[in-house]
C-alpha cells in the first residue's frame, strides 16, 4: 500500500496565477505561477507530495470574450471545450514552472498534467438555477441580444451592469482518477482537475458529453483530496483568514476551528456564496471524511503558504 501520509492536496486561486491590477497576459501569467511555484517548493523541500488543482475563471472569461470579438470570423467554441483549453494551457504552465523551480533547488521530482473531466448530474438542481458568472460584463442591449439569439441566461449586476450566469453542479466522479493514481502512487507531483474539472454528463443514450457548466475548484479539489487519502488539504486564496461578520466592526478572524464550529457559522449564512461558502463546505467534508483522525484543512493566501504550513497563518479546520 502506498504511503498517503505526506500527500497535500493543493487547491491554487486566481491571484496564484493572474496578479491582482495586472493585464493578466501570458507573460505576466508565467511571471505569477513562478512566484507560487517558488512557494510551493517549500513544501516539497520538506518532504510533501504535492497534488495540485486550480482556478481558471479569468482565462476562460478572456477566450469567451475573444469568442465574441470573432464571432463574425470564426465559429465559437462551446464552454466546456473553454475549460478544456485552459486547463491545459494553465497545467503546461504550472508544470513546467513547478518543475524549473524544483531544478534550481536540486529537489528530484517529476511533475505531470492531466486534462480532467468530472462527471456531473444532469438532474442537478443547479441546471434549474444558473448562478455562476462568467465572461465579461455587458450593457442590456447586448445582455439581450444575447439571451435572445443564443439563450442565455443573464443576471443583472446593478448599475448598467450584466453578466450571463450558468449552472454549477456538483462534482461527481473524477473520470481519470486510475490515470492520476498511478501517477501519485509512482511518486510524481500532479497537476488536474483544474477549473473544477471540464463539465460533462451521461446522456439518455449512455453517451459522455461536454455540458455548458463551471464546477467549482474548491469542492472537486475536495473530492480529489478525500479519495487520494491525503491528511492535508490547502485551499489558496485572496484572503490570509475565513472571517465571521466579514466587513463589519466586529469581524473576527477564523484562527483553529473544529469542523461542527465551522459548520454552524456556515448554517448561521457567515459565508458568501460565492466566495467563502463553498471552501468551508469542502473543508469539512474533507476532515469529517477522512481516514486521518488528524486531518487537516487550511485555508490561506498564497503568500503566506510557508507560514500556513507551520500554522502562524491561516484558518485551519480540523477534525
Amino acid at each position: 500500500m502506498p504511503d498517503t501520509r505526506k500527500r497535500l492536496v493543493i487547491a491554487l486561486g486566481g491571484n496564484a496565477i493572474s496578479a491582482p491590477g495586472k493585464i493578466g497576459d501570458i507573460d505576466e501569467q508565467f511571471a505569477q505561477v513562478s512566484q507560487t511555484a517558488e512557494v510551493l517548493c517549500d513544501a516539497i523541500g520538506r518532504g510533501y507530495q504535492l497534488i495540485v488543482s486550480h482556478g481558471n475563471g479569468p482565462q476562460v472569461g478572456n477566450i469567451l470574450r475573444r469568442v465574441e470579438i470573432a464571432r463574425s470570423e470564426l465559429y465559437p467554441i462551446p464552454l466546456e471545450v473553454c475549460v478544456a483549453d485552459t486547463q491545459a494551457g494553465m497545467g503546461y504552465m504550472i508544470a513546467q514552472c513547478l518543475s524549473n523551480a524544483a531544478n534550481r533547488r536540486n529537489l528530484t521530482c517529476d511533475v505531470t498534467a492531466i486534462v480532467t473531466t468530472v462527471l456531473v448530474d444532469p438532474n442537478d438542481p443547479a441546471f434549474n438555477s444558473p448562478d455562476k458568472a462568467i465572461g465579461p460584463g455587458m450593457t442590456q442591449v447586448q445582455a439581450e441580444s444575447y439571451r435572445d439569439k443564443e439563450g442565455w441566461q443573464i443576471r443583472d449586476e446593478g448599475k448598467g451592469r450584466f453578466r450571463r450566469v450558468v449552472p454549477s453542479p456538483l462534482p461527481r466522479k473524477i473520470i481519470e482518477l486510475p490515470a492520476v493514481d498511478q501517477l501519485v502512487n509512482a511518486g510524481q507531483i500532479v497537476v488536474c482537475c483544474g477549473g473544477g474539472g471540464i463539465p460533462v454528463a451521461v446522456d439518455e443514450l449512455g453517451r459522455v458529453r461536454g455540458v455548458a457548466a463551471v464546477i467549482d475548484k474548491d469542492r472537486t479539489t475536495g473530492l480529489l483530496a478525500r479519495h487520494l487519502q491525503a491528511p492535508m488539504l490547502m485551499i489558496l486564496t485572496a484572503v490570509e483568514y475565513a472571517c465571521i461578520n466579514f466587513g463589519k466592526p466586529d469581524e473576527q478572524r477564523l484562527e483553529t476551528i473544529t469542523a461542527d464550529e465551522a459548520d454552524k457559522h456556515l448554517k448561521a449564512g457567515q459565508f458568501g456564496a460565492g466566495s467563502m461558502r463553498p471552501k468551508i463546505e469542502t473543508a469539512i467534508d474533507f476532515v469529517r471524511q477522512s481516514p486521518h483522525a488528524d486531518a487537516l484543512a487550511i485555508i490561506a493566501h498564497v503568500d503566506k503558504f510557508a507560514d500556513a504550513l507551520d500554522g502562524k497563518s491561516g484558518t485551519r479546520i480540523v477534525r
